[in-house]
C-alpha cells in the first residue's frame, strides 16, 4: 500500500470515528435538552421557580433556576450509567461463561466507556446539586460569607445533603472502576452499586416528608430505579447501536423484556406515589395534578412505543439477521440501525420530557401538605399514630398494609408457582411439600410485616423481638426447605445467545468464592450472632425504629442472615459442599448457646436499649419500658428454642437419609460386581492373618 493510500484510509477511518462519536453524543444531548426545557416549563407552570414570599430568606434566582436544571442533567446521566452497565453486564453477547470473544470485547468496552463518562457527569452534577440544595434550604446565596463553613458542618447532619453525598461518592467509585473494568462480573457489581446510588436519593424527595411516609418513600424508590433502568438502557442502546452491529437485535430483544417489567413497576409505583400527594380527583386540576397527568400521558406513549418495538421493529431486525448471510454486511447493519433509531430516538425524547416534569414536580407544592399535624410522639417518630392497647383479637384483625413487603411476598409466591407450572408442563415433577413450605414462608412474612407484629413491633420492644424471631429464625426454615434455587435452575431456560440471564447469574453466584465463604456454617453462624449483638447494642437499633430506611434494612438483614444460617445447615440447593451432619450439629448447638446468652443478657440487663426512642414514645400500655425489654429477652430465649429443635431434627433426618442412600448405593454396586468390595476386604483380612501366622514368635 502506498503512502497516499494509507493516508486516505486513515482519513476515512478518522472521519467515520468522528461521525460515530458525534452520532452517539446527539441522542444524549437531545434527551438532556428536552429534559431541561420540560423542567423549565413545568417549574414556571407550578411556580416552583418563583421567589419565596416576603419574610423568607431566598438563595437567589441562580440557585432557584439552576437546581432543578442540574438535577435533570444529573438524573439523565445517572440513568445512562445504570443502563450502560446493565447492557455491558448481561445483554451484550459473549461466547463463553468466563471470557468474551475478541469480537464481543470492543462492544463491552464501548459500553463501559459510555458508563464511565456518564458516571463522571453524574458525580459532578451530584456535587453541584448538594451545594445548591444546601443554599436553597438555608436561604443563602452562593457567595455569602461563611457559606462553605456552614455547608461543611451540615453536610452529614441534614438528610437530603447526606443522601446526595452518598450518591455522589457512589458515582465517583462507579466511574473510577468502570474506566479500568474488564470482563463481565465487574459490570454486574457496578450496575448494582449504581442502582444503590439512585435508591438512596428516594429519601431526599418531597415524598420523604409525606404524611403517608412509607408508601411515598417506597413508591419513589421503585419509581426512580425503574425509570433509570428503562431510560438509561434505551438511551445506551441508541448510543451504542453502531458498536453493537449484528448483536443489536439480540440486545434489543433482551432489553425489551426488562423494559416491560420497568413499565409495570413505573405504573404501580406512580399510582402509589401520586395517591400520597393527591387527596381527591379534583386535585388533578391543580398545576401539580396537571403535571402528574402529563407524566401519565408520557408513560402511555412509552408503553405504546415499547409494544411497537416488540411486535414490529424487533421482528424486522430478526428477519434482516436471517437473510444477512446472503446480503451485504454493512447494508444489513445500516438497515438495523435505521429501523431501531426511528422509534427509539422519539421514545428517549419522550422519556426526557418525563424526566424534566418529574424534576419540577419534586420542587412543586402538592395539594396534600407535606406533613400532617403532629399531636403525638408516635406519629413524629414512626410516621404512624400510636396503636391502641393490644388485645387477643388483634392477632387476627390488626393490619396495616406495607406495600413493599406485601408486593415482595406476593411476587415471590407468584414466581415460584410459575416455575412449578413450567416444570409440570414439560412433564417434570416437583415435590408438593416444597411448594407448600415456600408459600407458608412468604405468607408468614406478609403477616409478620403487615399484621399485628409489624404494627406493635414499631413501638414496643417485646413485640419487636417477637417480630425479629419470626423473621430471622422461623421464616427462613420454610424458605430454605422450599429449595428456590433448585427450582429456578430447573425452570428458567438457559440462554443460547451468549447473554447473561437470571439462570446464568444465579449459577455464578452459588458457585462463587464469596458464597463458598458465606456458606461455611461457622461463618454463617458468626455473621448471624455477631450482627445480632452489633445491631442491638449500637445506634443501629434506634435508627431502625425511627427511620423507614433503617426499618427496611433491618428486615432485609434479619431475613437474609437467618436464611444464610439455615441454608448452611439444612439447605438442599446447590452451593458449597455441605459439612458432615455431626459437624453441622455442633455448629447449631454452639449457636443455640450463644443465642441463649443473648436472651439472658436482655432479661438481666439494666440499660434500656434505644432509650431515647422508647422514653419519647412512651406507650400508655407499656408503663415500664425496661420491664418490656426484659420480656423481649424472654421471648428471644423461648422462641429461639423451637426453631433450633426443628433444625436439629432436620439435620438428623438428612443424616439418616444420606446413610440410607449410601447403603442402597453400596447394595446396588455389590449386585453388579458380585460384592467385590466385601470380597476384597475379606481377602485383605486373610492376608493379614496369614502374615501374622507366618511371623516367628
Amino acid at each position: 500500500m502506498s503512502d497516499l493510500q494509507r493516508d486516505d484510509l486513515v482519513d476515512r477511518r478518522t472521519g467515520d470515528s468522528a461521525r460515530s462519536a458525534w452520532g452517539a453524543a446527539l441522542p444524549v444531548a437531545g434527551v438532556a435538552v428536552v429534559a431541561l426545557l420540560a423542567c423549565v416549563a413545568a417549574a414556571r407552570f407550578t411556580g416552583a421557580s418563583d421567589p419565596l414570599p416576603s419574610g423568607f430568606t431566598d438563595a437567589g434566582p441562580v440557585v432557584r433556576w439552576a437546581l432543578p436544571l442540574v438535577r435533570a442533567l444529573h438524573d439523565v446521566a445517572a440513568s445512562l450509567t445504570v443502563g450502560s452497565l446493565l447492557l455491558a453486564a448481561t445483554m451484550i453477547p459473549g461466547r463463553t461463561r468466563a471470557e468474551t470473544t475478541a469480537a464481543d470485547e470492543p462492544r463491552r468496552a464501548a459500553a463501559l466507556r459510555v458508563a464511565t463518562a456518564a458516571a463522571f457527569v453524574w458525580a459532578v452534577a451530584g456535587a453541584v446539586v448538594v451545594v445548591f440544595t444546601f443554599a436553597d434550604a438555608a436561604g443563602m446565596p452562593l457567595g455569602q460569607p461563611g457559606f462553605g463553613t456552614q455547608l461543611t458542618g451540615a453536610l452529614w447532619s441534614i438528610e437530603p445533603l447526606r443522601v446526595g453525598l452518598i450518591s455522589t461518592v457512589t458515582a465517583v467509585v462507579v466511574a473510577s472502576v468502570a474506566a479500568v473494568a474488564r470482563g463481565r462480573l465487574v459490570p454486574v457489581g457496578l450496575a448494582a452499586l449504581s442502582a444503590f446510588g439512585l435508591l438512596v436519593l428516594g429519601l431526599a424527595g418531597h415524598a420523604g416528608g409525606s404524611a403517608d411516609h412509607e408508601t411515598a418513600v417506597n413508591g419513589i424508590a421503585v419509581h426512580l430505579l425503574a425509570a433509570a433502568v428503562w431510560v438509561g438502557g434505551l438511551l445506551a442502546l441508541v448510543v451504542l447501536r453502531h458498536r453493537l452491529g449484528d448483536a443489536l437485535g439480540v440486545v434489543a430483544r433482551r432489553f425489551s423484556t426488562v423494559a416491560l417489567w420497568c413499565f409495570i413497576a413505573l405504573g404501580v409505583s406512580g399510582v402509589m406515589t401520586a395517591s400520597t400527594r393527591l387527596g381527591t380527583w379534583s386535585d388533578l386540576a391543580t398545576p401539580y395534578g396537571v403535571l402528574v397527568l402529563v407524566k401519565v400521558a408520557a408513560l402511555a406513549v412509552l408503553g405504546v412505543a415499547g409494544a411497537v418495538h416488540r411486535r414490529v421493529t424487533l421482528d424486522r431486525i430478526d428477519r434482516i439477521d436471517r437473510i444477512e448471510a446472503t446480503a451485504d454486511h454493512d447494508g444489513g447493519r445500516q438497515m438495523r440501525g435505521r429501523l431501531f433509531v426511528r422509534l427509539a430516538v422519539a421514545e428517549t425524547l419522550v422519556m426526557g420530557l418525563a424526566f424534566g416534569v418529574a424534576t419540577a414536580l419534586a420542587r412543586s407544592r402538592p395539594p396534600v401538605p407535606e406533613m400532617e399535624p403532629d399531636p403525638t410522639a408516635a406519629l413524629s417518630l414512626t410516621g404512624f399514630p400510636a396503636p391502641p392497647p393490644p388485645s387477643a383479637l388483634d392477632w387476627v384483625t390488626a393490619w396495616r398494609v406495607e406495600w413493599l413487603f406485601l408486593s415482595t411476598g406476593l411476587l415471590a409466591i407468584a414466581l415460584y408457582i410459575a416455575g412449578v407450572v413450567r416444570l409440570r408442563r414439560r412433564g417434570d415433577a416437583w415435590p408438593v411439600l416444597r411448594t407448600v413450605s415456600w408459600v407458608i414462608g412468604w405468607l408468614l412474612f406478609v403477616y409478620a410485616t403487615n399484621g399485628v407484629l409489624g404494627i406493635y413491633g414499631r413501638v414496643a420492644f417485646s413485640w419487636h423481638m417477637t417480630l425479629h424471631m419470626v423473621e430471622a429464625m422461623v421464616l427462613p426454615i420454610f424458605l430454605v426447605l422450599g429449595a428456590p434455587v433448585t427450582l429456578a435452575l430447573r425452570s428458567i431456560r438457559p440462554r443460547r445467545d451468549g447473554t447473561l440471564g437470571p439462570r446464568e447469574l444465579l449459577l455464578r453466584a452459588v458457585h462463587s468464592r464469596l458464597m463458598s465463604v458465606l456458606g461455611n456454617p461457622v461463618v454463617a453462624a458468626v455473621l448471624f450472632f455477631t450482627s445480632l449483638v452489633a445491631f442491638y447494642w449500637t445506634g443501629l437499633f434506634q435508627l431502625a425504629l425511627e427511620t423507614h430506611t433503617g426499618h427496611l434494612l433491618m428486615t432485609a438483614h434479619f431475613v437474609l442472615t437467618g436464611y444464610l444460617f439455615v441454608w448452611s445447615l439444612v439447605g438442599i440447593d446447590p452451593g458449597p459442599k455441605k459439612w458432615s451432619p455431626p459437624l453441622r450439629l455442633v455448629v447449631l448447638f454452639a449457636t443455640i448457646s450463644f443465642h441463649a446468652f443473648f436472651g439472658v443478657a436482655m432479661v438481666t440487663g439494666t440499660t434500656l436499649l434505644a432509650g431515647d426512642f422508647f422514653t419519647a414514645i412512651r406507650m400508655p400500655w407499656v408503663p415500664d419500658p425496661l420491664a418490656d425489654q426484659r420480656l423481649g429477652g424472654g421471648v428471644a430465649w423461648a422462641i429461639g428454642e423451637l426453631p433450633s429443635l426443628v433444625l436439629a431434627l432436620t439435620v438428623a433426618v438428612q443424616w439418616f437419609g444420606r446413610d440410607q442412600a449410601e447403603s442402597v448405593r453400596r447394595d446396588r454396586r455389590a449386585d453388579r460386581d458380585g460384592d467385590a468390595e466385601l470380597n476384597a476386604y475379606n481377602e485383605r483380612l486373610a492376608a493379614l492373618a496369614k502374615r501374622d501366622g507366618d511371623t516367628p514368635r
